[in-house]
């Protein structure tokens, strides 16, 4: 590693208290563990910390391998000091000792409270037989993504009472869970566990062109519009006040608050469906899909 590498790291390091080093940004992480730790650190800290991208500069992403004595990514530096990667940032969110070293405060461990019909019960029972030493573990991601696993504790886990089973989760689990509701449906597709979650955000709405146009008449607040389709299908017309959802957009719809209305918008009214999907999984709580798309706004005002 050169002098030159050494100084750039260690210029970063000096500017920024809690500083990481991973794959991608933490708008679009590029690797799963870079992604788990970003979450982390978003949860404890908000937008309180800086980050470089090691796949931008070749030089960096194998100094910072020398200069820590770490060989992989992503790293966390806290105060200058080595962290380490995902695994250890991991399990030290959920013992606390994360929100110690950061001189946050204890994060909450009761125990959600989750309710279970008998006979949801009686079939994870069933299939829990001759499970061993592991333990039945629920994940809740960020996203609202929910599973099931058997797993061996490690510890720290927050454990809460689902009707006669004892179910282990993380700390962030634990929070998106409280009121969680399981329930056992048979229907022509198949039967299944139903889980049902009161705080995961509000399905995207339709909103129809003449909504969106009485909107922009008579609302103080009016809704942000992004067009996802390509630079050029935006150049050639979009619904109005739209603007192309580019890095620089997704960038600014990451700091504004959860409860900003949002309208996604393409050709027809699909693919504007995954990303105001894409963005309601992120916590917003007002997102809405144009129907029809720009040909029914063109169409409407022709």
């Amino acid at each position: 590693m050169t002098d030159q590498t050494t100084q750039r790291i260690e210029q970063m390091l000096d500017e920024n208290p809690v500083f990481l080093f991973m794959k991608g940004t933490p708008q679009t992480p590029m690797c799963g563990f870079s992604s788990n730790t970003v979450k982390i650190l978003k949860e404890v800290l908000g937008d309180g910390f800086a980050s470089f991208n090691v796949l931008e500069d070749p030089e960096i992403r194998e100094g910072i391998k020398v200069y820590g004595q770490w060989p992989t990514i992503p790293q966390l530096y806290v105060n200058k000091e080595l962290i380490g990667g995902n695994d250890i940032v991991t399990e030290m969110f959920n013992t606390g000792e994360l929100h110690e070293l950061l001189n946050l405060q204890q994060p909450d461990r009761t125990a959600p409270t989750i309710s279970i019909t008998d006979e949801a019960l009686n079939h994870i029972k069933e299939g829990l037989k001759d499970m061993g030493d592991h333990q039945l573990f629920l994940s809740i991601d960020d996203e609202f993504n929910t599973r099931f696993s058997l797993e061996m504790p490690k510890g720290y886990e927050i454990i809460a009472d689902v009707g006669d089973l004892k179910v282990y989760m993380d700390i962030g689990t634990a929070k998106r869970s409280d009121g969680l509701e399981i329930s056992w449906v048979d229907e022509l597709q198949g039967s299944g566990l139903r889980i049902k979650n009161p705080n995961e955000p509000p399905a995207v709405k339709d909103l129809s062109v003449a909504e969106l146009q009485d909107w922009f008449d008579t609302d103080v607040q009016n809704p942000y519009v992004f067009d996802v389709r390509s630079a050029e299908k935006v150049a050639e017309g979009t619904v109005e006040h739209a603007v192309r959802l580019d890095k620089q957009a997704i960038e600014s719809i990451e700091k504004m608050e959860k409860d900003t209305p949002l309208v996604f918008v393409c050709q027809v009214g699909q693919s504007s469906m995954s990303a105001a999907e894409f963005f309601r999984k992120k916590g917003f709580t007002k997102i809405f899909n144009l129907t029809g798309g720009y040909n029914a706004w063109r169409n409407a005002n022709n």
